[in-house]
């Protein structure tokens, strides 16, 4: 398992519980506006990896002072060996939170069976109509984000969905696809695009306040809870 480097303490990324995050090598999106670079094209700079034994002993040694691991990317589902490590943070008495594209249905449903996780929180990239355009590739199913979805409304487990938006792909069309798609959803956060020197492409346009408290509004007619965040 790849894992490029650990924050060792956030009190944002798990709601409510003092966590670390782990972020893990490669994806199988090209979002534009991805700001994690180094860490989905691997070649992008030269890093070495954190071995497993080295994580789990930090997690030891974090015992009864952390509540959660949060496991983010890239894609932390593209490795199969996601699964044996979550099973090893789990005995260590850790709540699991999963950060995803939702591209990988079949694994979510794994991890939601077998109790492996606690949190997922899933981003949900555009509307059907410009999904393919938003995450650069042109071979994703939009079946699977479909279904990934749908097993996250039907679970019993803590979820968020999530959007960054830039002024480029993202149109009041879009948000009221994107709404539909998640009706009747638990929470989803609007995200503000910031550049930064670790994004994918060149520098997009980040929407004003007024544009994403719009939005806001908007999908506040589908969704129980949505929030704006940085």
């Amino acid at each position: 398992m790849k894992i490029q480097g650990i924050q060792k303490l956030t009190l944002l990324d798990y709601p409510e519980k003092i966590a670390c995050t782990i972020f893990t090598y490669g994806c199988n999106l090209r979002c534009y506006f991805c700001q994690n670079a180094s860490l989905v094209l691997e070649n992008k700079y030269i890093t070495d990896y954190i071995s497993e034994e080295e994580l789990l002993n930090f997690l030891k040694k974090r015992i009864g002072l952390l509540d959660a691991v949060c496991i983010s990317g890239g894609e932390p589902l593209i490795h199969d060996e996601v699964f044996d490590l979550i099973k090893k943070i789990k005995n260590l008495g850790y709540l699991v939170k999963v950060d995803t594209n939702g591209t990988y249905p079949e694994k979510i449903d794994k991890l939601i069976k077998e109790n492996l996780v606690d949190y997922i929180a899933m981003d949900v990239k555009n509307s059907k109509e410009n999904y393919l355009k938003t995450v650069g590739i042109d071979n994703l199913d939009i079946k699977k984000i479909e279904k990934s979805i749908d097993l996250l409304k039907k679970s019993n487990i803590d979820y968020e969905f999530r959007t960054t938006i830039t002024e480029e792909y993202h149109s009041e069309k879009d948000i009221k696809e994107i709404g539909k798609m998640l009706e009747g959803s638990k929470k989803h956060f609007l995200q503000y695009y910031r550049y930064s020197d670790d994004v994918i492409g060149d520098k997009l346009s980040t929407p004003s306040t007024k544009i994403m408290e719009k939005y806001k509004k908007i999908l506040e007619k589908y969704i129980e809870i949505v929030e704006i965040r940085g």
